[in-house]
C-alpha cells in the first residue's frame, strides 16, 4: 500500500509495547506511540535516554527485542527485505549529522536515493525533481557546490532536499537543530513548519532543544524510564503538576546532547 492510497484518517505509525535491550541494559521498556497525518510530534528525552535507538527500531535499522511496529497499515515485523525498502521510501530521514557523501556534489547527493529508487522519478526528469527539491529549501543555486563549501545550515537544508525528493508521507528527525547557532536553527525549524504545511507530511522529531519542541510540535512526548511517560501539547506540559514531568522540563532548559 502506497503513501497515496493509505487511509488518511488512520495513524500513519503505530508503536505498541516496544523494547529494546543492550546486554543487561533495557532501553525501551514498551514504548507506545502513534503518529496522525499532518502532524508534528516531538520526542523529548535526556542524554542516553533511548531516542535514537527508538527512530532506528521504527526503520529497522535495528531490530526490537518485542514490541509492534506499523508503518502505513504494514507491520514491519512482517515484511521481507523488498517490502521495507518500498517502505522506507515513504520515510524520509534527516540524520543528525546531515550524512552528506564528501566526494560528491549536492545534485549527486540529491541524485543517489533517485536513482536506487527510479520508481519515485514518476515521469519527470532527474533535472527537474533536483530543482524542485532544492527550490523547496531554498537552494536553487547549490546544485554544483560540494559539502565542504557548506554552512552548516546549508548542509541540513541539503539533507532534507534529499530526503524530500523521494517524495515521502513520513519525516523522521534525528536531533535537527543540534550543532546549529540560534539563528540558523530557527530557520531549520520554520522550514519543517513550512514544509509541512505545503507538502502535508508527517513528522516524528526528537530532540532536547526546548525551543525547537516549543515551536514546532502538535503534540509532545516525553521519553523517560524507556516508555512513553507523559503526553500532551507543550503548554500543556509545561504546566504538568507531575513531579517527574516539571523535574524534566527544568532539566532539558539547559543543552543536553544525546
Amino acid at each position: 500500500m502506497s503513501a497515496s492510497t493509505y487511509d488518511q484518517t488512520k495513524p500513519l505509525l503505530v508503536l505498541k509495547g516496544v523494547k529494546k535491550a543492550f546486554g543487561h541494559h533495557q532501553v525501551l521498556k514498551g514504548f507506545n506511540l502513534e503518529l496522525y497525518p499532518n502532524e508534528n510530534v516531538v520526542i523529548l528525552g535526556k542524554s542516553g535516554s533511548g531516542k535514537s535507538v527508538l527512530i532506528k527500531c521504527l526503520v529497522r535499522l535495528i531490530e526490537m527485542d518485542e514490541g509492534h511496529i506499523e508503518v502505513l497499515g504494514r507491520s514491519m515485523a512482517d515484511v521481507e527485505q523488498d517490502e521495507l525498502d518500498a517502505i522506507r521510501t515513504d520515510v524520509g530521514f534527516l540524520f543528525q549529522g546531515s550524512a552528506l557523501y564528501d566526494s560528491m556534489t549536492v545534485r549527486e547527493n540529491l541524485l543517489f536515493p533517485l536513482r536506487r529508487h527510479p520508481g519515485r522519478m514518476r515521469g519527470r526528469s532527474e533535472a527537474e525533481l533536483v530543482r524542485e527539491a532544492l527550490g523547496n529549501v531554498g537552494l536553487e543555486k547549490a546544485a554544483d557546490l560540494m559539502p565542504d563549501e557548506l554552512s552548516g545550515g546549508m548542509k541540513r537544508r541539503v539533507a532534507l532536499a534529499r530526503t524530500l525528493i523521494l517524495k515521502p508521507k513520513i519525516i523522521l528527525y534525528d536531533e535537527p537543530t543540534t550543532g546549529l547557532d540560534p539563528i540558523t536553527a530557527n530557520e531549520i525549524i520554520q522550514l519543517i513548519l513550512k514544509l509541512q504545511d505545503e507538502l502535508m507530511t508527517s513528522s516524528l522529531i526528537i530532540t532536547h532543544d526546548m525551543d525547537c519542541a516549543r515551536v514546532i510540535s502538535n503534540r509532545v512526548v516525553i521519553l523517560q524510564d524507556g516508555i512513553n511517560y507523559a503526553q500532551g501539547t507543550y503548554s500543556e506540559l509545561a504546566r504538568s503538576t507531575d513531579p517527574k514531568v516539571k523535574a524534566f522540563y527544568k532539566e532539558v532548559q539547559n543543552p543536553i546532547d544525546g
